[in-house]
């Protein structure tokens, strides 16, 4: 710690010496010792100049060394001295320096710039020559030390012979250069090279003087210790500047360091987040059709999971790469540093675009997703349709080739060809119901070949065989038809009456047979359209019921009447019917059957109609809905976001509600809703406080016009204007401040002392500007780096290392640029370009 001098003080202890000998000026090695420590002590201060004098008389005899010295330890400017060469110019110059000296309070008795004295005898001023110099412009010298020493100076000559004064100076500044316990009071002279050899080796103090001449000498000169010890004062004053300095920069570069990793973690979420929308868009732009449904239910759960997994932690990631970029854009305001302008195509402007571009691909991805899975549907529909169709019809089918090939009519009696033509005429019949079949099969086949089914080369297949089988069949019906009436020519008995049952029993055992088919037949519909259709063809299929029930009754009556005939004439009937095989129980079991299905198909087609209906009402309700709370949105994201924030809570959940009706059943296809579009975009969470005073520091204004700008109501008077905790968590929060728990209860400490659970805007204000006073400018960072240097216009590396922390001085020397000057040295570094580049004034 600097101790002020005190002029009074030092005449009280140095009154003794008042009396000194006058003598001791002739002496001539004390103005060797006078001369020896003066230029020692002028050169110590000439060398931050890049001078320096060996002799005194011939050196400062044309005054231009002179006046640089003053300048150097006054810190002032002296008039420009002259450059000539002849006397008149000398004498100038020395006049200026002495003209300096007096403006300072040195009185200078019969001193002239034309006189022929030494320098020594110039500078004997009346109050003591180097002490009026030291007094003057180091006036606070220590004359005190403080522990361990124990160590007191009372006397400038005799206080300083033993050496331990100098010992006990070094120890109290640097305790780790001199180790005092070991120094011994009876060994004087290793005491003061002791001194002397650590100052000039650590401190950069020049070896001013002799320790053999002080021990030598009764009464060492004062003013050649004062001058010695005033070395010391700089040395050490400069180290505590030097602290300072270092603590400013360390500060500054805490704060660039810190912004510099936001910059980086910025860019590297930037850049993650851009390649995976690059890795997705590709995937969700793939229209490559699955050739079966469970091919395609596992792209839709596919894509399912990218909306529930990989999706939504993205999302997050957006929203807080622009919560960092708005918090860094205030730090770096807020610290007098330049905006953070991101890699180009890493904007977020481009990262919204990219986005944009990705939800436009999900949407489309989505729609065809939902396309296919209903094309598939409707193929695999067709397909199952085909195959029972088939089926049925190769069941029908089977056995009809070798029946029509058989020749039985040969052998057979009159009764039996009249049988086997009636039964022939009857297989034609039925061959004619079939062809109804046969032609939708073929349809069937064809529209499987128009919607690209993958399996429709097998499909083709069967088909061509249907339908060469059927061709066949043509061919051998009519073949044996003219068999049979060639027979028939010779027979003249046929039983009419079964000929009449066959006739009716077949079709309508076909009609009920496909009856059976359409009422078990599955149906998908989206629509109640669709449903009010299949409705209506089941309203007028009942219609025709009443007629069949008499068809059914009137061909039951004939196989009655036969009986009847049976029984009366009691004809001799061996086997069954030989006209068909179709029985009045095979008739009354698939009559009863189709009885079953018909309040079955009534009840699904009910069910179904229910569902649409509900499924049209949910449409409605979401859309009605949706429209509402669409335009809520787009309302409340053009006022303030901070306060959006809150309200938007609320209506979440009702938003949500609306939205999980559209899950109302898992036999559905998803609903989609070309009527109404909502897209909320990342919001970022951010305060920004853009009205600043001329010091770069948010004042109370600015403050509270920030605040009503965000719907806090501070009242008439600042001091009643208050905030809840949450409020206030929310805005320390948006500018930047990562805290925990711990932190908002220190806080919240301050701001709250009375534990009110409220925070006033006057508490606000000063909390803020508490926060935000501290700020530096280029130019005080360029100060302190010249101080490190020792007012150099450059810094070392060896400088750096030993005034900063290391990793701060690695990261200074990493980054400052080589100093050109004409004064450079090997390694010299340029600070002041490196400061101005800290607040964008320049390039690093």
């Amino acid at each position: 710690m600097d101790h002020h001098y005190d002029p009074q003080q030092t005449n009280d202890y140095m009154q003794p010496e008042e009396d000194w000998d006058r003598d001791l000026l002739l002496d001539p090695a004390w103005e060797k010792q006078q001369r020896k420590t003066f230029t020692a002590w002028c050169n110590s201060h000439l060398r931050k100049a890049g001078t320096q004098i060996e002799n005194i008389e011939e050196d400062f005899r044309d005054g231009l060394k002179l006046m640089l010295l003053l300048e150097v330890i006054s810190g002032e400017r002296l008039a420009k001295p002259e450059r000539g060469k002849m006397r008149v110019h000398k004498i100038s110059n020395v006049n200026k320096a002495l003209d300096f000296i007096a403006s300072k309070g040195v009185k200078l008795v019969s001193i002239g710039a034309e006189g022929k004295e030494t320098m020594v005898e110039i500078l004997r001023l009346e109050t003591k020559p180097s002490w009026c110099l030291l007094s003057c412009f180091c006036p606070s010298l220590c004359l005190s030390l403080a522990e361990p020493a124990h160590f007191a100076l009372f006397c400038l000559s005799h206080s300083w012979k033993d050496g331990l004064g100098f010992c006990a100076l070094i120890h109290r500044h640097r305790p780790e250069l001199i180790d005092y316990g070991k120094l011994r009071k009876d060994d004087p002279l290793t005491n003061l090279n002791t001194a002397f050899d650590v100052a000039e080796k650590y401190l950069d103090i020049p070896k001013m003087l002799d320790a053999e001449d002080i021990v030598g000498t009764a009464r060492p000169d004062e003013k050649a210790i004062m001058t010695y010890v005033s070395s010391f004062y700089h040395a050490f004053s400069g180290a505590q500047k030097a602290e300072t300095a270092a603590n400013r920069i360390c500060k500054v570069l805490a704060v660039n360091q810190e912004n510099e990793q936001l910059m980086e973690d910025y860019e590297k979420l930037a850049s993650d987040l851009l390649e995976w929308i690059r890795r997705t868009i590709p995937w969700l732009e793939n229209r490559a059709p699955e050739n079966t449904m469970q091919a395609m239910q596992q792209k839709l759960e596919d894509f399912r999971d990218y909306r529930r997994l990989h999706k939504p932690p993205k999302v997050q990631e957006k929203c807080q790469l622009e919560i960092n970029f708005n918090t860094l854009q205030t730090k770096l305001r807020l610290s007098n540093r330049p905006a953070f302008m991101p890699s180009e195509g890493k904007m977020v402007s481009d990262i919204n675009n990219a986005w944009g571009g990705l939800e436009q691909a999900e949407k489309g991805y989505e729609e065809w997703l939902l396309n296919e899975i209903r094309r598939l549907e409707r193929l695999d529909h067709l397909a199952e349709k085909f195959r029972q169709k088939a089926s049925i019809h190769e069941s029908w089918t089977d056995g009809k080739e070798a029946m029509l090939q058989q020749k039985d009519y040969e052998t057979a009696t009159l009764s039996e060809i009249k049988a086997l033509l009636k039964k022939h005429e009857a297989f034609e019949s039925d061959l004619a119901a079939h062809q109804d079949r046969v032609e939708q099969i073929a349809a069937i086949a064809q529209e499987l070949n128009e919607l690209d089914y993958y399996d429709s080369p097998s499909v083709n297949a069967r088909c061509q065989k249907i339908c060469d089988q059927w061709d066949n069949l043509g061919a051998l019906t009519q073949k044996r038809r003219e068999a049979l009436e060639r027979t028939e020519k010779l027979l003249e008995t046929i039983d009419q009456l079964y000929l009449e049952y066959a006739k009716r029993a077949a079709p309508f055992n076909n009609w009920m047979e496909g009856a059976m088919e359409d009422l078990q037949d599955t149906f998908i519909v989206h629509t109640i359209e669709e449903i009010q259709g299949l409705t209506t063809a089941h309203e007028q299929f009942k219609a025709t019921l009443p007629d069949a029930d008499k068809e059914r009754q009137a061909i039951l009556g004939i196989h009655n009447e036969v009986s009847k005939i049976v029984q009366t004439y009691h004809v001799n009937m061996a086997g069954t019917n030989p006209y068909t095989t179709i029985t009045p129980q095979e008739i009354n079991g698939k009559w009863e059957h189709v009885r079953q299905l018909v309040p079955r198909r009534d009840q699904a087609l009910m069910e179904e109609h229910a569902r649409q209906q509900q499924n049209e009402r949910l449409r409605k309700q979401f859309g009605a809905q949706a429209n509402v709370i669409g335009p809520w949105i787009q309302t409340k994201m053009e006022v303030q976001l901070f306060s959006f924030s809150f309200s938007f809570l609320a209506c979440q959940s009702k938003f949500h509600l609306t939205c999980r009706s559209h899950e109302y059943s898992n036999n559905t296809a998803p609903l989609s809703f070309s009527c109404f579009s909502l897209s909320v975009p990342g919001m970022p969470w951010q305060l920004s406080f853009l009205g600043c005073d001329h010091s770069g520091t948010l004042g109370p204004e600015e403050f509270k016009a920030c605040l009503i700008s965000l719907g806090y109501d501070i009242g008439n008077d600042a001091q009643t204007g208050m905030m809840d905790c949450e409020d206030f968590r929310a805005c320390l929060i948006s500018m930047g401040y990562n805290m925990g728990e711990a932190e908002f209860a220190r806080i919240m400490s301050i701001v709250d002392p009375n534990r009110m659970g409220v925070v006033t805007f006057q508490a606000f204000i000063d909390f803020m500007s508490r926060e935000t006073a501290d700020t530096d400018t280029a130019d005080q960072v360029m100060a302190s780096f010249k101080i490190l240097a020792g007012d150099k216009n450059y810094i070392t590396v060896d400088e750096l290392r030993r005034e900063l922390p290391p990793d701060q001085a690695e990261y200074c020397i990493a980054r400052m640029a080589p100093y050109n000057g004409r004064d450079a040295v090997p390694g010299a570094l340029d600070y002041m370009s490196f400061s101005t580049a800290l607040y964008g004034e320049s390039d690093l």
